[in-house]
């Protein structure tokens, strides 16, 4: 394994672990389960086929050391933007499609810039490791990007539902994932 890819390992490594600690102080809430399950199973189908037919295997590593430092850029300020985020909205944090017991509508912090910055922290740092390692891994950002574009519908779909009063007002002054864009 090349020193750069170490790197990323064990920083996503750290994330995700990180991620499951912090999913223990969740609130409750309810996911609906058929609908989260099709759309998990669907990403899986689509990665195995990738994986079966070499798509993302064999590849290799990117060698060029501005590549690198640019990707480790983008890993580090996407990942600390979705910790923000997840340390932002504390409790109120459940998994996607999450409707939870006690809501509440978290619109500060890094929520003032995008109504879905986990998502925008994730989807960074993973087009920040394809730019750094291999551009291949683009698929899998962009794999994830349907998935949490579909997720952020069901929740905002919730949240509208929750907050009738104020959710429309923030949704119209706040862009979805990419600041000022969309």
């Amino acid at each position: 394994m090349h020193s750069v890819e170490a790197v990323f390992a064990v920083v996503w490594a750290a994330f995700w672990l990180y991620w499951l600690v912090a999913a223990l102080s969740r609130k409750r809430g309810h996911v609906q389960w058929s609908r989260e399950l099709r759309i998990r199973a669907l990403v899986v189908v689509i990665a195995i086929l990738l994986i079966r037919l070499g798509v993302l295997g064999g590849q290799d590593l990117n060698t060029n050391p501005w590549r690198a430092g640019v990707g480790l850029l983008l890993l580090a300020v996407g990942l600390s933007f979705a910790v923000w985020a997840r340390v932002h909205i504390g409790r109120n944090w459940g998994a996607p499609m999450t409707r939870k017991d006690e809501p509440e509508l978290v619109t500060s912090g890094p929520y003032r810039l995008v109504r879905h910055p986990i998502y925008s922290g994730i989807l960074v740092a993973g087009v920040g490791t394809a730019v750094a390692l291999n551009w291949t891994w683009l698929i899998v950002v962009a794999l994830a990007g349907i998935y949490f574009l579909y997720s952020a519908t069901v929740e905002e779909r919730y949240l509208g539902e929750q907050f009738p009063d104020t959710y429309p007002t923030y949704k119209h002054s706040t862009k979805m994932l990419l600041p000022f864009i969309f």
